[in-house]
C-alpha cells in the first residue's frame, strides 16, 4: 500500500511539473512579424500609458498613441522614434473619439489594428458615497467606463479585420470596492464590459444568426451582435488589473486636494453624521496608501505587452505584490471575511450605531 501510495505522489509530482513546463513555454511564445502591427494606446500624457507607447516602441510594432494634451504628447514624441504616431484624444468627446478613429483609420489601411489598448482613466472625486454628487460619479464613469465602450466600438471593426487584441485597463478595485465614489463602480464595469467582449454563443453562429444579413441594419441589434461576433472572428480580450502603483492618478496631494474640496461643499447634515474626524483619517489614509505604491510601472506594462505580444495571452493579468497576494485572495473569500477586513482600517461615522 505504501508503494502504491508513493508512487501516485510521484505520478502527481511529475503530472503538475509538466502542467507548468508547458504553462512556462506558452507563455513565452509570441508573435512573429511584430513591426507590421499596428496598437493605438489612450491616455499617453503619463504613467502607464506613456511608458507602454515607449515600451512597445522599442519592441518595433508600430505605436499610435493618444494623449489628452499637446503637452503630453510633446513630452513623449521627445523619448520614441519617428515611427510612433500621436493624436490627440479626449475619450469623453464622442466627436473626438470618432476623430480619432479615422485617423486610426487612415494609418492602419487594410492591414487593420492589432491592439487596443484602452488605458486613459482618472481616479477622482474618491470620497464617502454620501459626500459625493451625481455628477461627481459622472465625471469618471465618462472617462473609464463609457470612454472605454466609446473608443471600443468605434475601433472594432478595424480591430476584427487584423483579427487583433483589446486590453482593457481595469484595477484590483474592479474585484473589490475599496472605497466610495466611481472608480471602482468604473472598473466593475469595465470587467463586464470586457467579459461580454469575450464571450459567443457557439451554437448561435453555428446557425447563422451571427453576421451580415437584417441585424445589419438595426442599430441596437447591431452592438449586441457586435459584442458577440469578437471571439469568432479571433479577437482576444484581456483585462489588466493593478494594485496601487505610485501615478499622477495616485498623488497623496492630489487626494487630499480633491477630498477637502468635496468636504467644503458637503451639506451641515452629511457633515454632522460623518464628523470632522473623518478628515484625519482619510489624511491618514493617503500617507498608509503612499508607503505600499509600488515604483515600478513596468510591472503593469509587461502585462500589457505580454497580452499584445503572446501567442497565448491571459484573460487576466493581476500586477503587484498586493493585487497578488491580498486583493486577489480577497476577491474569492465569503463577503463577511472581505467586509471584516475593510472595516478594520475604515472609518466610523460620528453617530454610527
Amino acid at each position: 500500500m505504501s508503494v502504491l501510495c508513493k508512487a501516485m505522489w510521484l505520478y502527481l509530482a511529475v503530472f503538475v511539473g509538466l502542467y507548468y513546463l508547458l504553462h512556462w513555454y506558452r507563455e513565452r511564445q509570441v508573435l512573429s512579424h511584430l513591426r507590421d502591427k499596428y496598437v493605438f494606446i489612450t491616455g499617453c500624457d503619463s504613467s502607464f500609458g506613456k511608458l507602454l507607447a515607449r515600451q512597445l516602441d522599442a519592441r518595433g510594432l508600430r505605436v499610435l498613441a493618444a494623449c489628452l494634451t499637446e503637452k503630453g504628447a510633446e513630452q513623449l514624441r521627445g523619448q520614441t522614434s519617428d515611427r510612433l504616431e500621436m493624436v490627440t484624444l479626449d475619450v469623453t468627446k464622442t466627436e473626438s473619439v470618432a476623430a480619432a478613429a479615422q485617423w486610426v483609420k487612415e494609418h492602419v489601411g487594410e492591414r487593420g489594428l492589432w491592439g487596443l489598448v484602452n488605458n486613459a482613466g482618472i481616479s477622482l472625486p474618491a470620497a464617502p458615497n454620501e459626500l459625493l454628487t451625481k455628477q461627481d460619479f459622472v465625471t469618471v464613469l465618462d472617462v473609464n467606463l463609457l470612454g472605454v465602450i466609446d473608443v471600443t466600438l468605434s475601433l472594432l471593426p478595424l480591430v476584427r479585420k487584423a483579427r487583433g487584441r483589446v486590453v482593457n485597463v481595469s484595477s484590483i478595485c474592479g474585484r473589490v470596492s475599496l472605497f466610495g465614489g466611481g472608480y471602482c463602480i468604473s472598473k466593475y464595469g469595465v470587467e463586464a464590459f470586457s467579459d461580454s467582449l469575450r464571450w459567443i454563443s457557439w451554437s448561435e453562429t453555428a446557425r447563422g444568426r451571427i453576421g451580415p444579413g437584417p441585424l445589419a441594419s438595426d442599430p441596437a441589434k447591431r452592438n449586441t451582435v457586435l459584442r458577440r461576433e469578437l471571439s469568432y472572428f479571433g479577437v482576444k480580450v484581456a483585462m489588466i488589473e493593478p494594485g496601487y502603483f505610485k501615478t499622477a492618478l495616485t498623488s497623496k496631494e492630489r487626494f487630499l486636494k480633491s477630498f477637502l474640496e468635496i468636504w467644503d461643499q458637503s451639506s451641515p447634515e452629511v457633515k454632522e453624521v460623518c464628523s470632522e474626524k473623518i478628515l484625519a483619517v482619510y489624511k491618514k489614509f493617503a500617507e498608509q496608501l503612499e508607503q505600499k505604491y509600488t515604483q515600478d510601472l513596468s510591472l503593469v506594462t509587461n502585462c500589457m505587452e505580454h497580452a499584445l505580444i503572446a501567442c497565448h495571452p491571459r484573460t487576466h493579468y493581476s500586477a503587484g505584490w498586493d493585487a497578488k497576494l491580498l486583493y486577489l485572495p480577497m476577491s474569492y473569500m465569503p463577503t463577511f471575511l472581505v467586509d471584516a477586513i475593510i472595516y478594520w482600517d475604515s472609518a466610523n461615522p460620528a453617530k454610527a450605531l
